[in-house]
């Protein structure tokens, strides 16, 4: 069968986005990652399916798979592609769109400037909620990585990430520690890593290891979760601006209790059909 399917990217982290709403097809893990292939494939990042909702009081049901087939909980840049391709496809005229995730709720606003936020939520710290074998809530933990001992922030943005301080991100481990701690046996669901270096009180730099993906030009959930954490540990104060190697994000979180915005542009790349066996 011949399915359509757009390519889109934020900051060049980027998305084969198919539309299973006005399509009918279900995709295998093995199919994901021979089309997630950058040289047999069409290539991504991760793949994003628009589906109809389960919840009455949604728009669209977002899901999301990494390169490797596996399927995630979120994904901050996927979500500003997602809300624009929904209305470039005409399957929406709403500038303010409810989707379910297996992470909880999104709401993404599409601005008049072509900018779209996204309404993150609360930034969840308990352990339990990335899930992370740790016994209370800190603001920094201490985990035994390749030989070193290395201290990070945990939060869940809807997935899991922890976060690193670094003083010079374009020198930071990120080949080495990444797939380390991504795969660290205190992380049973693995976990995305960033890398952060703190310009000011309102701008870092990060790099981010995506697990199931490798490095990424540009990761909006991990933007969220370096910004929950520098502001939780005293490092950062709201707003801030994420400089990613893909480009700005602009991160908003007033308050503990008050959901984090994420804002940033989506671009769609072309338009395809691919037949799948």
């Amino acid at each position: 069968m011949l399915l359509h399917f757009t390519k889109m990217h934020g900051l060049g982290n980027d998305f084969m986005v198919i539309d299973l709403v006005t399509q009918r097809a279900r995709l295998r893990d093995e199919q994901v990652r021979q089309l997630a292939d950058r040289r047999f494939g069409i290539g991504f990042d991760q793949l994003l399916i628009v589906e109809p909702p389960r919840d009455p009081d949604m728009d669209f049901r977002y899901r999301i798979f990494n390169a490797d087939g596996s399927e995630v909980e979120n994904c901050g840049n996927g979500a500003r592609c997602f809300a624009r391709f929904v209305r470039d496809q005409r399957l929406t005229h709403k500038h303010e769109i409810h989707v379910e995730t297996a992470g909880g709720p999104l709401t993404l606003l599409v601005e008049d400037d072509g900018q779209v936020t996204v309404d993150m939520g609360v930034p969840r710290f308990a352990p339990q909620a990335l899930p992370f074998e740790a016994n209370e809530d800190l603001l920094r933990h201490e985990l035994e990585v390749d030989g070193e001992r290395v201290e990070v922030g945990a939060v869940s943005m809807g997935n899991p990430h922890v976060v690193l301080r670094v003083d010079d991100v374009e020198r930071a481990p990120v080949e080495r520690l990444g797939p380390a701690i991504e795969h660290h046996p205190r992380f049973p669901r693995r976990v995305n890593v960033g890398f952060m270096e703190v310009v000011s009180p309102h701008e870092i730099r990060l790099r981010v290891h995506e697990r199931g993906s490798g490095e990424t030009l540009a990761c909006g959930t991990g933007a969220c979760a370096a910004v929950a954490c520098g502001i939780r540990q005293g490092l950062l104060e709201s707003p801030v601006t994420v400089h990613l190697r893909g480009g700005d994000l602009r991160i908003e979180w007033p308050a503990e209790e008050a959901s984090l915005r994420m804002t940033g542009p989506a671009e769609r790349v072309f338009d395809g059909r691919v037949a799948l066996a």
